[in-house]
């Protein structure tokens, strides 16, 4: 049966009471309690700094996808993703799929050109001189006039090379920043200028944006050349990747060009009905799938992880709420003798050691809120104080306060009031 209301109103006032008592001890007892919230405190804080940072990388990472990658383009390779193959699916993939050729790309083309753009990619680390400038290990990038428009590579100085000049074989180059500040740096526009790869001259045609930095790697040490360029330097070499994605003003979605590509080279290579492809693809949502995928296993491991330092703060509240309960024997058999009942004993001690567990919380939030700004700003990366971590952290810390305050809770209900009345 439910309650009537008088009862549920001498259930809220005894709540209320409860809740008064604690607080008048907590505010009695201030650097005892704030050292018993020290645990909860740095456990909460540490929850919110990881989560923080976890999810700031998982932000930075769908960022430095999409500039390096492109939003809508996805790649063909013999095999696309090697980091996310075991060593026995790597070598796998080489003997089942066809790499990719000029052959392949003018097939696309042939069949696609007029719905999806494609582009040869190639690489190669090289040093980049100029005078007595060295760019060293820098990537060189060998591809078509298209590539710009499908990796939507911004060129804030200048211009991308063109169609023309990829047929004549043209020696121009669009250069990454960290190339235009180590090569020209004291120019303000390097463009017109001439540095050297492998001892052959390139003219500086244009100066990409700056991307910045990628788990590691720097973004901004490349330079794109036309394919026929690379060639000559580099020979033709035994496959490249094609880079595609749907012409715009068409309505066909990125899905839509991948499975063109696919169909049309299924049919150049006479893959069966069933068989797998033989060859690889990657798209974007990939990436950030398998990124997700990683992010995950590291908070499944690091969070529960950060937890353990709520567990001693729990512990730590329990041993002084069993402190409490010894000084306060007397006044606990004085309330009994006056018909306090078990449940109001119960609800006074658990609240207690619930509103510090709460109030640590609370005050962890705060610190691990000030502290990810701070070091946001400080080393300038990228963290996301998110909701979920937030009330995660909120909820385990009031669970703690419930746990640690049961037992003390129980054991000053079951006083007697006879004895605890003798007690000094």
């Amino acid at each position: 049966m439910s309650q009537s209301r008088p009862e549920r109103f001498r259930s809220w006032r005894q709540f209320f009471n409860a809740f008064q008592l604690a607080m008048d001890s907590i505010r009695a007892h201030k650097l005892r309690s704030f050292l018993t919230l020290l645990g909860v405190i740095i456990g909460v804080a540490s929850v919110i700094m990881v989560g923080a940072a976890i999810d700031g990388l998982g932000v930075y990472a769908e960022q430095s996808t999409a500039k390096a990658f492109g939003s809508e383009s996805f790649l063909v390779a013999q095999i696309a993703a090697t980091g996310r193959l075991s060593r026995r699916e790597y070598f796998d993939k080489v003997k089942r799929n066809k790499p990719m050729r000029i052959g392949e790309q003018r097939f696309l083309e042939s069949v696609n050109g007029d719905r999806v753009l494609y582009s040869p990619y190639r690489n190669h680390t090289s040093d980049l001189k100029r005078d007595n400038l060295i760019c060293e290990d820098t990537t060189v990038i060998g591809t078509s006039a298209d590539m710009a428009d499908i990796r939507d590579i911004g060129v804030v100085d200048g211009r991308f090379f063109t169609s023309q000049e990829d047929k004549t074989r043209s020696f121009v180059a669009v250069i990454g920043d960290t190339v235009r500040t180590t090569l020209f740096p004291s120019e303000t526009s390097p463009l017109g200028g001439i540095f050297r790869i492998e001892g052959v001259e390139f003219t500086v045609i244009g100066v990409e944006e700056k991307l910045g930095s990628a788990f590691g790697r720097d973004q901004d040490k490349n330079v794109y050349i036309p394919e026929s360029a690379f060639d000559r330097m580099y020979g033709t070499g035994t496959g490249f990747a094609i880079f595609g994605r749907p012409r715009p003003g068409l309505g066909l979605t990125l899905t839509d060009a991948l499975d063109l590509t696919r169909v049309a080279l299924r049919s150049k290579f006479h893959t069966q009905p069933g068989q797998e492809d033989n060859f690889d693809t990657l798209t974007p949502d990939a990436i950030r799938g398998f990124i997700d995928q990683l992010l995950g296993m590291v908070a499944a491991i690091v969070v529960p992880v950060t937890f353990i330092s709520l567990v001693v703060g729990g512990i730590v509240i329990m041993n002084i709420m069993l402190v409490s309960v010894t000084e306060r024997t007397r006044e606990i058999g004085l309330r009994k003798s006056l018909g306090a009942r078990h449940g109001d004993i119960m609800w006074q001690i658990l609240i207690e050691a619930t509103a510090l567990a709460m109030l640590g919380g609370a005050m962890g939030v705060a610190a691990g809120g000030l502290v990810t700004l701070a070091l946001g700003r400080i080393f300038d990366i990228s963290m996301h104080i998110t909701v979920f971590y937030v009330g995660l952290s909120i909820a385990v810390s009031s669970i703690v306060g419930v746990v640690s305050g049961w037992y003390p809770a129980s054991r000053a209900a079951k006083l007697d009031p006879v004895v605890a009345l003798r007690s000094e």
